[in-house]
């Protein structure tokens, strides 16, 4: 069986009015082979490679109808059996697809294929597994001439998954074009990472993760500029630590007895709590800092160190619309396992992934993990007793392993009137303002605080799915900041095709537009 020809469509068609991949396939010889004559083998290792090709009403209209058109009577053939698989083989990879149409075509043996997909690139690599797979599972004459000696389905299946989690879209971005579909806002992905265009034509707004069109430069050069943002927040007396930069270790240690012991080193343009070490109280303990935050960046940033809880409050367009407590990653011990095995524990929650493939992310063993057992006097062998709970990470990044509980509803008006002007202060229309507070219930005036940093394009997943706590429409937030309720998204759009006089209805439509109204720009 070959594939012919491929053709992809990104949106409505003429099939569906959803994405659809077609494929004119050759069956050759195969076509003499319905699968009551490949015999119970084949269609029992298809089952056993894809279980839930169980659930498929095909045919029937009842679940196992597929099955069972395969099994009864002449049995079906391997354009409509290739159809099934490709739908089934995307699902392994969590793509809720469903529709597929395998048609005859005047060629004899040649069939259209059409089938649903959510990804371009994942719908035809999810085919081409799928055909190694039917290949495989022919009987042994056929198989010599059509299967991969070395193909492995559970190997492949298993890089197949991989590789469709790498191309979709990150949490804060998912957010984003969720709350466009649920707002009837066209959009379309521009690159393989997370570049994607919202609405048509002179409509249009784009994002890169939360950067949004009308994120100004210069704020994100402010935001990035620790020194600078701390100044402008202590000149509006904005809560802020005590902040000095170096640039070498004699000066970072000069820095740390000015500022005064304990004292947090971080990189001067880090993110994601990289490099970061806190809660230093000696020399020898700011050297390692610096040694560490000099790895991310050749200036580091030397602030007094504040108690407290690190919260996570998202500003958009100029209005607090969640706030999250971060908790640095950590386990609670059992008296029965060692830290180790902790560890793996918590990284076994299916909630967890690499990086910010996931809603959480798994715990990494590094240098912070054993700077943390050894001020403490542990090892990854120790057992903890019962309820006693060992931090693993000293920052509360998402990003290393932290968890987050939502408290946008307890937070004081002041803290709240603080995070907003923090945000205009440095002009960002999405902005995540960290603060570092013993209750966020409490105002800042009373019971301390201050902003340990500002973030432009801030990470969403913490308040899209928190630890704990409710879930925050803050994707909605951004989508009602950039098409506000009544804002068109759309253009006309006219497809004109056909052997004569295209350029002339061409040129009528675009006049009866012009008429009716209708700019370019």
């Amino acid at each position: 069986m070959r594939i012919l020809s491929t053709d992809v469509y990104g949106g409505p068609n003429r099939f569906a009015l959803f994405p659809c991949v077609l494929h004119v396939v050759d069956l050759e010889e195969l076509e003499q082979w319905s699968t009551t004559r490949l015999g119970d083998a084949f269609i029992d290792g298809l089952v056993k490679a894809l279980p839930t090709l169980a659930d498929h009403g095909c045919s029937y209209g009842e679940t196992g109808g597929f099955l069972r058109r395969m099994r009864e009577g002449e049995g079906t053939w391997l354009g409509h059996v290739f159809e099934h698989a490709v739908l089934e083989v995307q699902h392994l990879a969590g793509h809720d697809v469903t529709f597929g149409k395998t048609r005859s075509t005047k060629n004899p043996g040649q069939y259209n294929v059409v089938f649903e997909i959510q990804d371009k690139d994942v719908g035809l690599e999810a085919s081409r597994l799928a055909l190694r797979l039917i290949h495989s599972l022919l009987p042994d004459e056929l198989r010599k001439k059509y299967a991969d000696r070395e193909f492995n389905f559970e190997r492949e299946r298993d890089w197949f998954i991989r590789y469709t989690h790498k191309r979709e879209l990150g949490p804060s971005t998912g957010s984003l074009v969720k709350a466009a579909e649920m707002r009837g806002i066209p959009w379309l992905r521009l690159n393989d990472q997370s570049l994607v265009q919202l609405g048509h034509g002179r409509y249009q707004q784009r994002m890169q993760a939360t950067i949004t069109s009308e994120t100004r430069h210069i704020a994100v050069e402010l935001s990035c500029d620790k020194e600078m943002s701390h100044k402008i927040f202590e000149d509006l007396g904005l809560p802020v630590p005590k902040q000095m930069t170096a640039s070498s270790e004699r000066e970072t240690l000069r820095a740390a007895e000015r500022v005064g012991f304990p004292v947090v080193v971080k990189p001067y343009n880090g993110n994601h709590g990289r490099g970061v070490c806190i809660n230093l109280r000696n020399p020898e303990e700011v050297a390692r800092g610096y040694e560490v935050a000099s790895k991310v960046s050749k200036t580091v940033v030397v602030e007094s160190y504040i108690t407290g809880f690190d919260h996570r409050m998202l500003v958009v367009n100029g209005e607090l619309v969640a706030a999250a407590k971060r908790v640095p990653g950590h386990v609670i011990g059992d008296g029965e396992h060692s830290i180790k095995d902790l560890i793996d524990i918590v990284n076994s929650d299916p909630r967890r992934g690499i990086g910010h493939e996931k809603v959480l992310t798994k715990i990494q063993l590094d240098h912070q993990v054993d700077e943390l057992l050894a001020k403490k006097g542990y090892t990854l062998e120790t057992v903890l007793p019962p309820d006693e709970i060992f931090y693993v990470r000293s920052t509360a990044n998402l990003s290393t392993g932290g968890t987050a509980i939502d408290v946008t509803d307890v937070v004081h008006p002041d803290n709240r009137a603080m995070a907003v002007r923090a945000a205009k202060a440095i002009g960002l229309d999405v902005c995540g303002v960290d603060f570092l507070t013993d209750d966020i219930s409490q105002s800042y005036q009373t019971n301390g605080g201050g902003i340990c940093e500002i973030n432009a394009a801030p990470g969403f997943r913490m308040h899209v799915s928190p630890a704990e706590g409710k879930s925050r429409d803050v994707g909605g937030a951004v989508m009602d900041m950039l098409f506000p309720p009544g804002a068109p998204s759309r253009i006309p759009i006219a497809c004109i095709t056909g052997t004569n006089g295209k350029t002339t209805t061409s040129r009528m439509l675009a006049h009866i537009l012009k008429m009716a109204g209708t700019r370019w720009v």
